[in-house]
């Protein structure tokens, strides 16, 4: 039987459990089945699939976005969980999965982040590389106070809260960022590849954690704009010397070093003039 592209939205529960069934095919340790259960399949995520016998044998996924470009916010798309089956490879499908996305996403921007083995890919398309940069600063400070509560996003009313800081609160940075980005946060968390959730006063909640003598701060989800370093002793089990940013610390760092640059991910765009400054888009907004 000839594949036949689907365009799988969040209604699409059949096509969403083989879309599901394709992810971890692809992506090893990747996994979409609890996100999935959560509801966070909302009307901004839709994925182009190609399905053969039932099957997803190639997908390219949109994310609609709030994106914020030196603080203007404009509607733009992140592409995500782009492949094709091992058995399926070297057809051109992954090609043709890429058309059928950007078709959907007409002139607007796009970006996505892309494993560093592929980066020959995307160029055809349209995508140029940007660089990302890493952010530090010089930081002592020892465990002082209560611990700042951590939370859990099992909690259905944990994730209406994220959503709400996100979509509602001050963005973590307005350099190159976003905002309502909740349901791409969440996606990490249900794979158990995010660092904890913690709860920072009643409006404001941090994904953190230590390790070494190292806080990384991975992002600030608040309703107003606060003194992160009043809450940095309750953010650590053991003395620190220094902290890392998911995420440009403009607001809440602004003498934050470039530290490097990021290697993990490559970024490319396409219809998107990003920041000439240095910036980091925040590590909890890709897809």
């Amino acid at each position: 039987m000839d594949a036949l592209i689907h365009s799988i939205g969040s209604q699409d529960t059949d096509l969403q459990a083989a879309f599901c069934d394709y992810v971890p095919q692809v992506f090893r340790r990747a996994s979409f089945r609890q996100w999935c259960a959560w509801g966070e399949w909302n009307d901004d995520y839709r994925a182009f699939a190609l399905v053969e016998s039932g099957r997803v044998v190639a997908n390219a996924s949109v994310m609609r976005m709030r994106l914020l470009l030196e603080g203007r916010e404009v509607t733009g798309y992140q592409l995500g969980a782009v492949g094709c089956l091992p058995s399926h490879r070297g057809r051109g499908l992954a090609r043709v999965v890429m058309n059928a996305a950007l078709d959907a996403c007409g002139d607007a921007p796009v970006l996505l982040f892309a494993n560093p083995k592929v980066r020959q890919f995307y160029p055809r398309f349209g995508f140029q590389p940007r660089m990302q940069t890493l952010f530090a600063a010089t930081y002592d400070a020892v465990p002082e106070g209560p611990p700042a509560p951590m939370l859990s996003l099992d909690d259905a009313e944990m994730r209406a809260g994220l959503a709400a800081l996100s979509s509602e609160g001050v963005p973590s940075t307005e350099r190159f960022g976003a905002r309502g980005y909740a349901t791409v946060a969440s996606w990490p968390v249900a794979n158990g590849f995010a660092r904890p959730l913690r709860q920072l006063g009643t409006e404001a909640w941090v994904f953190a954690g230590v390790e070494g003598e190292t806080l990384y701060l991975d992002d600030v989800f608040a309703r107003e704009s606060f003194d992160l370093r009043a809450w940095i002793p309750r953010l650590i089990d053991r003395p620190i010397r220094e902290i890392r940013f998911g995420f440009t610390p403009e607001r809440y760092w602004p003498e934050a070093m470039v530290a490097g640059e990021d290697t993990e991910a490559d970024l490319f765009v396409r219809n998107l003039r990003v920041s000439q400054e240095a910036h980091r888009f925040p590590v909890m907004a890709h897809t």
